[in-house]
């Protein structure tokens, strides 16, 4: 059964409003999606209704925020099938949740052990592990990619050895949209006794989750590219792994006793969630996966393959566009660059008719090196987007190409 998509944008507001006196066509969703009312009417039911700290108040308010807050915790463990509730910790975004893992990994790495990330990376999986290795004396080992921006999994397998400690890599590309085969990769990591991280920002949106399955120590996401709220995000971690982890921030409910001389910790998910948790943002992020539940997901793959089809013949057919990345295995990321415009250009050209794309280096500066590009234009697709906002992408394009020749 497929999707209706028509009935699916009714239940997102936004996309409802004009943008410089043209429709709303949006197109920048691997930097955040929009927010069904499902995960609106969530925030506003919190605030009015229960507005309390957790886990410490003696009155009604508190043991209800609480009972969601909890609630919610138990909702993102079931989605990304985490063998128990307390490996799920709640953080900001993928990003602090990377550098969480980061700040113990430093203290763990010795000289002489080996880190190993990809090409592909965001900033956010790369210069954590660049300045964990400069802190532990351990070396960085990167993986390239291949020409069509897929990775090079046999030099994966070859840059692997007895020294490497710990490998963290994309779950997806968000410069190229490229897929990586993270299950088979882990094993292969595991196999040298190395420590797994993946970086699911853009992985989480596009399917299920099984981290069970795939076998990784951390896997790590934000709810905002889940239909939820910014602020709110999810370091899960292996329960064997995370019980004993270097403990992140203290303060608040993290710690179990403290004199004037010395403190001790409490037990997950208490000892990695120091100070009051952004409750809200919990409760949101259950409320978009309870949402976003409803769709089949082989539904929502096919549909978003063929928004990605129709937007890659349309890109072969126009003059001068150039796709940057065009791996076998990908999702929902069309990154370009057309001839004498810069990516900026485009973006500027585009928003005037209304068209929300990203241009830029994508928080990937050292890719777009590797690529000898300055940046790129980049759309991305998801469960809300229509086969006609494509064509229109494309008629936004050429009408640029025209200006801009």
């Amino acid at each position: 059964m497929s999707l209706n998509v028509a009935q699916i944008r009714e239940q997102f507001p936004i996309l409802q409003r004009q943008v410089n006196g043209k429709p709303l066509v949006y197109l920048d969703n691997a930097a955040t999606t929009q927010k069904p009312q499902a995960v609106i009417d969530a925030l506003t039911d919190y605030y009015t209704q229960c507005n309390a700290n957790v886990h410490r108040g003696a009155h009604y308010l508190s043991d209800e925020a609480t009972r969601r807050y909890e609630a919610a915790r138990k909702t993102v463990a079931d989605y990304i099938h985490a063998n128990r509730q307390e490996e799920v910790i709640w953080t900001s975004g993928t990003t602090e949740g990377i550098n969480l893992v980061a700040n113990g990994v430093a203290q763990r790495l010795k000289a002489g052990e080996e880190v190993l990330v990809t090409e592909m990376e965001h900033h956010a999986n790369l210069v954590t592990w660049q300045q964990a290795c400069k802190r532990s004396g351990a070396t960085l080992k990167v993986v390239p990619i291949n020409e069509d921006g897929s990775l090079n999994t046999e030099q994966f397998h070859a840059l692997l050895s007895e020294n490497t400690a710990f490998v963290s890599m994309p779950h997806i590309s968000n410069a190229l949209g490229t897929i990586n085969p993270i299950k088979e990769l882990t094993a292969a990591a595991k196999a040298k006794d190395a420590l797994v991280m993946i970086d699911g920002a853009q992985g989480v949106a596009h399917g299920a989750i099984d981290v069970q399955d795939i076998g990784c120590d951390f896997y790590a996401f934000s709810g905002h590219k889940l239909f939820g709220p910014t602020g709110i995000g999810v370091l899960w971690g292996c329960y064997e792994v995370l019980k004993d982890w270097p403990i992140w921030l203290v303060g608040g409910e993290m710690i179990a006793t403290v004199s004037y001389q010395d403190a001790t910790w409490g037990e997950l998910p208490n000892r990695l969630e120091a100070g009051t948790p952004n409750i809200a943002g919990a409760i949101g992020l259950a409320a978009a996966i309870n949402w976003l539940q409803q769709f089949n997901k082989v539904d929502i793959l096919a549909h978003e393959t063929a928004l990605l089809a129709r937007a890659t013949e349309l890109a072969e057919q126009t003059d001068g566009l150039t796709i940057v990345g065009h791996a076998d295995n990908k999702i929902g990321v069309l990154s370009f660059i057309l001839e004498g415009a810069h990516p900026a250009d485009i973006g500027f050209l585009l928003d005037k008719q209304g068209i929300a794309i990203r241009t830029g280096d994508h928080c990937a500066q050292p890719l777009m090196k590797r690529l000898n590009v300055p940046g790129t234009a980049r759309a991305s697709f998801t469960i809300y987007n229509t086969l006609d906002e494509v064509d229109k992408l494309f008629e936004g394009i050429n009408k640029a190409r025209l200006m801009l020749a």
